[in-house]
């Protein structure tokens, strides 16, 4: 893994090269809490910030022209925060999910949803399938968000192996054939593109159990911004460093 380290910053207000630009973006979407706290407020003021930002970067991701965007919206440990805030996190989602239904054709986005969906709330989880089902019949479109829900990275490749392991014993696969390229595709991530680049915000410097097995050579950068302030000008800033980096793969 290319990790970020302390260096001389892209200077403010720096455009990035669109025409090196990265395929696939997956962001940690952190520091909602944090900024509520800051201003007195709950921290369910900070996801409903984090939410808008969430709206503005997608947006921003598709006019630049990067086809794919992974978010880390809930992850499978989020569970163990209090009931209402978990309560206000799945009326965001549905809130937006609904809106998306309606605008979905006319901006162009197709969304799917990486994560165990079982443990969703019965009408969220419809929701979601019925998002993914109309996204994936919008004709023409070139842009897909992956929302990672009730995810997790180590739960993910647990699911994966199950289902490879339940193929061998069936007959359809063998043990000898298992590649890189064999087990990814029993991930929820099968068929879209490794991440060029991760972005965590919020001054964390972890994945945090965000597509370990995706991100084995993506390039990282973290900022201090925390997640309602992260701005279409701090994405282009996080563009720029990536395009600054030479990426070998192993090789020289």
């Amino acid at each position: 893994m290319a990790f970020w380290h302390r260096k001389k910053r892209p200077a403010a207000g720096a455009e990035p090269d669109l025409t090196r630009l990265p395929r696939h973006i997956g962001i940690i979407m952190d520091g909602n809490g944090r900024w509520a706290k800051k201003r007195g407020l709950p921290r369910t003021a900070g996801h409903a910030a984090g939410a808008e930002t969430f709206r503005t970067i997608a947006y921003r991701c598709r006019d630049l022209g990067i086809p794919y965007l992974t978010v880390y919206a809930f992850s499978t440990e989020n569970w163990k925060r209090p009931v209402e805030e978990v309560s206000a996190i799945m009326d965001l989602l549905r809130k937006y999910l609904l809106e998306a239904l309606e605008k979905m054709e006319k901006d162009g986005f197709r969304i799917r949803f990486f994560g165990d969906l079982e443990a969703l709330p019965p009408e969220l989880r419809t929701l979601c399938l019925e998002t993914e089902e109309t996204g994936a019949a919008v004709a023409g479109a070139k842009y897909q968000i992956n929302v990672c829900l009730n995810y997790g990275g180590r739960d993910e490749i647990l699911r994966a192996a199950r289902a490879w392991g339940r193929d061998v014993l069936a007959g359809r696969q063998g043990v000898e054939d298992l590649t890189d390229e064999v087990f990814s595709r029993y991930l929820d991530s099968r068929a879209v593109p490794d991440p060029d680049l991760i972005i965590r915000p919020s001054g964390e410097l972890r994945l945090s159990n965000f597509l370990p097995w995706q991100s084995a050579y993506a390039e990282f950068y973290f900022t201090d911004v925390l997640w309602p302030d992260f701005s279409p000008a701090v994405l282009d800033a996080a563009l720029v460093d990536f395009q600054r980096r030479q990426r070998r793969f192993g090789g020289v």
